[in-house]
Order: structure tokens, then C-alpha cells, then sequence
């Protein structure tokens, strides 16, 4: 039976994957915005410290907004990004809510329930994270494939590639 804890390390999880999102749609983002503003083969640091500080305090929400009007193969995600964004939303603002008291001392099926919920939740956020990882030539699905010194990445263990 799952306890409170398992519930606890797995929604850790799951915050992480969307905050995996969030980096790198702010890193397509940047890369974007400073190829905009010639900031590649005219570097200015106060140009860019400013572009990084205004994106490092956009939600997850207005990242998708700003990176769909930037990044031209972004639109191609929007399901995945929609669909992650309702998640991680669900999961920030209103997850214990939606589940009240299954996670109490008593039930065993409650937190199971609550399991499952947050697994269906990562596997949404992943898939997003993934495809937008692939836009920055990274394909995390193959990564198993790669020789052992290319596979920092996997780090993540928990993250299944």
C-alpha cells in the first residue's frame, strides 16, 4: 500500500518535470529573443541580463504564450503544451484539494488513487518536455542509445528515457 510519503516523493516529481518544462521553454525563448536582437555576434550584457531577468518571471502559461509567437515550430506542440499546462496548473494550485482527505491515515485506496493520478499527470508533463526538448536537437528517447559519456543527462534517474 502506498504511504503518504510515496505520495509526497512523487509529487516531487512531477513539479520537477514541470519545472524541466518551464527551463526549457525559456531557454527556446532566450535563444530566440537573442537571436532577435543580435545579441549572438553583438553580444550586450545589460541587453541580456534584462531579456533573462523579464523571461525568468514569466509563469509556465505566459512561456507557451511568448514562446508560440517566437519559436515557429512551438505551434506544433500546442496540444502537448495545453495539456501540460492544465496538469501542472492542476497539480500547483489544486491537486490535495481535488483529493481531500485520501491521503489520511486510513486510506491505503485513497493514496493508490492519488498515485495514479499524479503518474498520468508526469507522463503529460514528460511528453511535453520531450517534444520541446527535441526543438533544441536533444531527443531523450534516444539517449539510451548514446555511448555512456554522452549520457550525463540521465542524472535524472527517475526521469524514464
Amino acid at each position: 500500500m502506498p504511504t503518504v510519503e510515496d505520495v509526497y516523493c512523487k509529487f516531487g516529481f512531477v513539479a520537477e518535470a514541470a519545472q524541466l518544462l518551464d527551463t526549457e521553454l525559456g531557454t527556446l525563448l532566450i535563444y530566440e529573443e537573442a537571436v532577435s536582437a543580435d545579441l549572438i555576434d553583438a553580444p550586450n550584457s545589460e541587453i541580456a541580463n534584462s531579456m533573462y531577468r523579464k523571461i525568468d518571471r514569466y509563469t509556465l502559461g505566459r512561456l507557451i504564450k511568448n514562446a508560440k509567437n517566437k519559436v515557429a515550430s512551438l505551434d506544433k506542440l500546442e496540444d502537448l503544451l495545453a495539456a501540460a499546462l492544465t496538469e501542472r496548473n492542476r497539480l500547483s494550485h489544486s491537486f490535495y484539494r481535488e483529493h481531500n482527505f485520501r491521503l489520511g491515515a486510513e486510506a491505503d485506496d485513497g493514496r493508490a488513487i492519488m498515485l495514479e493520478d499524479l503518474d498520468r499527470m508526469h507522463e503529460v508533463i514528460l511528453d511535453a518536455y520531450k517534444a520541446a526538448m527535441l526543438l533544441s536537437g536533444i531527443d531523450l528517447e534516444k539517449l539510451d542509445e548514446a555511448p555512456e559519456e554522452y549520457r550525463a543527462i540521465e542524472m535524472l534517474g527517475h526521469v524514464k528515457i
